[in-house]
C-alpha cells in the first residue's frame, strides 16, 4: 500500500502529516510512503531526513494521484480534488460541517474520506487523539501568548525594589487545553485559578495547584463522552454573572471553553470586560468557533476599556515541531486501525470506524 503526504497549503500551516521517524517506522513495516518535496521543512523536518528513513520525495501530482491513502493535516482544497485517485482513502483533521460543499465534492470523486476530529472519546481512540494532542501545544502557547502581551512579570519576585506579587491567572474551561495552560502558567510562577461546568475536574485541576471556582449547578453539565454541553438559558444567565465577577481579579484569563460540534459559549460578555483592570489580557482559545468573549475578534489583537483580547487561530501550527511528531503519531495509530494486511478495512460496526468516516463509495455519511 502506498501512503502520500502531501505538503500543507492553507494559510499559516506549518505542520506536517508524518515526521520522519514515523514515516520510517511505518516503510519498516511493509508501507510504501511518499512525501511531497518540502512538505516537512516549515517543521523542520527536511528531505533528507525522509530519504534517510526510506521515505521517496516526489512532487505534489504524484503524492495526491497515485496514493492509495492520503494523510494530511488540514481538509483538502476543492480545486485540487481531481488530482486524488478516485477510490483513494483520505485522512485529516477537519470539521465536515464547517464546509458541507468541499465534503459532496469528497463523496463525489468517491473519496473515502476520515476526519479525525470525529474521533469517539473512548479508550481505544486514544492514541489517535489528535483533538488532545493538538490542544496540548495551543493550552501552553496560549499562557506564552499571554506572558508576552502583559504588563507584569507573572511569577512573585522580592527585589531591591520591593515585592512584586504573582499575577493572577484565570482558566476557563478545564479540558486538555485548559488544563495544560493550568500547569504552564503554574509554572511560570503565576497564582492559578479555573472554572467549569464539570464538577468531576475539579480534582485535576486541584492536582496542578490550581484553586477551582465552583458554582452551584443544579443541572447535568457533562456529556456521556465527558465533554461540556450546552446550559439552560436560565444557568447560563447565572455563569455569566458569575463569571464577571470572577475576571475582576483577573491579570490574565484564558478561555477554552467548548462545545463539541457547536458554537463555543460566550463565558465573557462586553460588560463583564468593562470591570476588569486595565493592563489585563484575555486569551480566547475559542475563536475560531466564536470565542468565548463576546468582544473576540478571530486572528486578531484588540484593545476596549485597556483590556488587550486576543483571538488567535490555529496556535498548534505555531509550534509545529512537537505538534507535528504528536499529529504523525496520531496519525500513525489511526492508519494501523483502518489498514490490515495492507489492505484498508473498513468494519462500520466499529465506533471509531464508523464515528470519524465522511464519505464513502460516494455517499456522505457525516456532515
Amino acid at each position: 500500500m502506498r501512503i502520500g503526504v502531501p505538503k500543507e497549503v492553507a494559510a499559516n500551516e506549518r505542520r506536517v502529516a508524518l515526521t520522519p521517524d514515523v514515516a520510517g517506522r511505518l516503510v519498516k513495516s511493509g508501507f510504501e510512503v511518499v512525501i511531497e518535496r518540502g512538505a516537512g521543512a516549515a517543521a523542520f523536518f527536511p528531505d533528507d531526513a525522509y530519504s534517510a528513513a526510506g521515505v521517496k520525495v516526489s512532487d505534489r501530482s504524484s503524492v495526491l494521484g497515485q496514493s492509495d491513502v492520503v494523510l494530511q493535516v488540514q481538509a483538502p482544497i476543492a480545486a485540487e480534488l481531481t488530482q486524488y485517485r478516485e477510490g483513494a482513502a483520505l485522512v485529516a483533521f477537519f470539521q465536515p460541517a464547517s464546509d458541507t460543499a468541499l465534503v459532496r465534492q469528497i463523496a463525489q470523486r468517491k473519496l473515502t474520506s476520515f476526519s479525525l476530529v470525529l474521533l469517539p472519546r473512548i479508550t481505544r481512540a486514544q492514541p489517535m487523539d489528535v483533538l488532545s494532542s493538538q490542544a496540548t501545544v495551543a493550552g501552553y502557547k496560549s499562557v506564552l501568548l499571554a506572558a508576552s502581551a502583559t504588563g507584569r512579570l507573572l511569577p512573585m519576585l522580592v527585589t531591591a525594589a520591593g515585592t512584586l506579587p504573582a499575577a493572577r491567572v484565570l482558566v476557563l474551561g478545564a479540558g486538555v487545553a485548559g488544563l495544560q495552560a493550568i500547569a504552564t502558567a503554574r509554572r511560570l510562577g503565576a497564582i492559578v485559578s479555573a472554572f467549569d461546568v464539570r464538577p468531576a475536574v475539579k480534582e485535576q485541576v486541584q492536582s496542578l495547584g490550581a484553586g477551582f471556582l465552583e458554582m452551584a449547578i443544579e443541572e447535568h453539565a457533562e456529556t456521556a463522552g465527558g465533554y461540556a454541553k450546552e446550559l439552560s438559558e436560565e444557568t447560563h444567565r447565572k455563569e455569566l454573572a458569575f463569571l464577571a465577577a470572577a475576571v475582576k481579579d483577573a491579570d490574565i484569563v484564558i478561555a477554552t471553553a467548548a462545545i463539541p460540534g457547536k458554537k463555543a459559549p460566550v463565558l465573557i460578555t462586553a460588560a463583564a470586560v468593562q470591570g476588569m483592570k486595565p493592563g489585563s489580557v484575555i486569551v480566547d482559545l475559542a475563536a475560531e468557533t466564536g470565542g468565548n468573549c463576546e468582544l473576540t475578534e478571530p486572528g486578531t489583537e484588540i484593545v476596549r476599556n485597556g483590556v488587550s483580547i486576543l483571538g488567535p487561530l490555529n496556535l498548534a501550527s505555531t509550534l509545529p515541531l512537537h505538534a507535528s511528531q504528536m499529529y504523525a503519531k496520531n496519525v500513525s495509530a489511526f492508519l494501523g486501525h483502518i489498514v490490515q494486511d495492507g489492505k484498508l478495512r473498513l468494519d462500520f460496526e466499529d465506533q471509531i470506524t464508523r464515528d470519524t468516516c465522511v464519505t464513502h463509495a460516494g455517499e456522505v455519511r457525516k456532515s
